[in-house]
């Protein structure tokens, strides 16, 4: 049978049909219509106590079916003669309004004459007012919303029969739990209340007891919390190391689609970006996208013509494209059941998956906590190493052209080489080795070596460099080098009262910048003065700026959105050189530059 609705799993209560529980025949018609066949546990149990009129709290996480648990029997009872609101389901988000308003559609097609309306921010006040003006009989709504329309004196809900909460652990956390509460006392006393959580915290049973009497409590657990079709991946590395082990990884594992979750709505948007600069085909979503959009992205994806989409929890909630061959967590959720629910989105229908979470050395205690709740644990996995990288670059180029060759075209170029040879007295080798440069668009094939860094240590909270004596302020391997000789005039002057630092910003020779170019960008986006620059490498594909060792995160947020010759410069700290102490800096006037490949 097709899937359910929130992508649910194949518990069912055995021996129960849909036509056993009391539904309404143009309902359950709409039932057949989508492919479902027998209710899941959290349906059976739910559907036939809305029916009688009872309260119910439900306790099931997202995937358990719990929307047709409450949708089918409101439908099943609906009025369609009132014109004025009947049943308001809140939301936490627009995107799960959205994901319930477009359920009760389905379930209500054999129902002509019943109008569901979405409510949320973000969308025009008009498109609501006139459909509220016209007659609707479900209204789904975040709260933020709903409050001003009641107050605004636009929303009626003086003959409301039915009251959802849908994933009110969210809505509390979100800090909704004034307007749920005040929602809930301003509505009619005799209305029918369905509560529906994923956990039960102390504020969650007091709203229960307070506003729900005699209610039925349904428990639903999934059987299992994760696929065992996903191969579950974890690699240790630090945040300003994330983009760059992102890239590699990318490069070197087999992936169909994939969705890469972060934790807020902008980091969406730039690693999105940072990610298309870096040739690949990828795509954000989140809150502030709206629907249309959304799905234009989604539908892009299940087409093969975006392969990632960079996402946040509440985008993805209901997304479900077979596609999806690979989930990664560049930031690991603070709670398992998030988690559990990001994974989700690949190792589907029997095919396997795989999941890849970042984990910085701070957020061991989370990866422990997964493990437990999942009762699985998480494999090791290492940085893929420039050599698998270029390994994997050489195997595609070489794959393009067996490919090409099998192309109608290949005889019209074969006469064209052959002419160029014969006039030109060149080897066919050659001619194709310059046919390679120019498809290569006189890109390197092969990631650059990067420099000999000091190899890091993780311990606990403390991260060593285990090549460098910070007491001495050297390398440990250099410390039978002979000291400086001093200057005849004497130590340098330190330029500042400032330590500097080494930063990585992701423009180079390649992109021929200038160092006045860097300069002036980085200057006029961080209110940096000339005096505040150090010493600047420019080399192939990257550069290192020396700046100020106590720059901001604000002064480093404005500094990340820098662009120079149209490219983002993607700033982090650089590891390859320790913060210098003031003296360390040499006096001068302006940048020293040294460019090298």
């Amino acid at each position: 049978m097709p899937p359910q609705d929130e992508n649910e799993n194949d518990q069912t209560e055995p021996g129960v049909t849909f036509a056993e529980l009391g539904i309404d025949k143009r309902v359950l018609r709409a039932l057949s219509d989508v492919g479902y066949e027998s209710p899941s546990p959290i349906q059976a149990a739910t559907i036939p106590a809305l029916l009688a009129g009872r309260h119910v709290v439900g306790l099931a996480q997202t995937g358990t079916g719990k929307t047709a648990a409450f949708a089918v029997p409101i439908l099943s009872k609906i009025d369609l003669k009132q014109k004025t609101p009947q049943a308001l389901v809140l939301a936490p988000t627009r995107e799960l309004a959205l994901q319930v308003s477009e359920a009760f559609e389905r379930y209500a097609a054999h129902l002509p004459g019943l109008h569901v309306l979405p409510i949320y921010g973000g969308q025009g006040y008009g498109v609501q007012l006139s459909a509220l003006r016209r007659g609707v009989h479900v209204v789904v709504g975040t709260p933020g919303r709903i409050m001003d329309h009641l107050e605004k004196g636009t929303l009626d809900l003086s003959e409301l029969r039915f009251l959802v909460l849908d994933e009110a652990d969210e809505m509390l956390k979100m800090g909704f739990a004034e307007d749920v509460e005040k929602i809930l006392s301003d509505t009619p006393d005799d209305k029918h209340v369905a509560l529906f959580s994923a956990t039960m915290p102390p504020q969650i049973r007091r709203i229960s007891k307070k506003y729900l009497t005699d209610a039925a409590e349904i428990t639903v657990k999934n059987k299992t919390t994760t696929s065992a079709n996903t191969n579950q991946r974890y690699l240790m590395v630090s945040y300003p190391q994330k983009v760059d082990a992102l890239t590699r990884i990318l490069e070197v594992e087999n992936f169909e689609g994939m969705i890469v979750f972060v934790r807020t709505k902008q980091v969406t948007e730039q690693l999105a970006e940072r990610l298309r600069a870096r040739g690949f085909s990828a795509a954000a979503i989140n809150g502030d996208i709206v629907q249309a959009q959304r799905e234009r992205t989604i539908n892009q994806l299940r087409e093969a013509k975006l392969d990632i989409l960079v996402a946040t929890d509440v985008a993805a909630r209901g997304l479900d494209v077979e596609r999806i061959s690979h989930v990664v967590n560049f930031d690991i959720p603070t709670d398992t059941e998030s988690y559990v629910h990001r994974i989700g989105r690949t190792g589907r229908a029997g095919r396997a998956g795989d999941a890849i979470s970042f984990i910085t050395p701070r957020e061991r205690h989370l990866l422990k906590s997964i493990e437990r709740a999942t009762r699985q644990p998480l494999t090791p996995m290492r940085l893929p190493t420039v050599e698998d990288v270029n390994e994997t670059r050489v195997a595609k180029f070489r794959d393009s052209i067996t490919e090409a060759l099998g192309s109608d075209q290949v005889g019209f170029y074969r006469d064209l080489i052959t002419d160029y040879e014969n006039q030109h007295d060149v080897p066919a080798t050659d001619i194709a080795a310059a046919l390679a440069v120019l498809m290569q668009d006189d890109q390197p094939l092969l990631m650059e070596p990067e420099p000999e860094t000091p190899p890091k240590v993780f311990e606990g909270k403390r991260e060593r460099a285990g090549g460098w004596d910070h007491e001495k302020g050297q390398r440990r391997d250099q410390g039978d080098r002979p000291p400086r000789r001093e200057s005849p005039k004497g130590p340098r002057r330190p330029r500042s009262d400032v330590p500097m630092a080494a930063y990585r910003i992701s423009v180079g020779k390649r992109h021929k910048v200038e160092p006045r170019q860097i300069v002036g960008a980085i200057a006029n986006e961080g209110g940096l003065q000339r005096s505040d620059f150090g010493h600047i490498d420019i080399r192939g594909d990257h550069s290192i700026v020396e700046l100020p060792a106590n720059l901001t995160p604000q002064t480093l947020a404005l500094l990340d959105r820098t662009r120079i010759s149209g490219k983002l410069i993607e700033i982090t700290p650089d590891a390859s050189a320790p913060a210098r102490s003031p003296g360390a800096a040499k006096e001068r006037t302006k940048p020293r530059t040294k460019n090298r490949d």
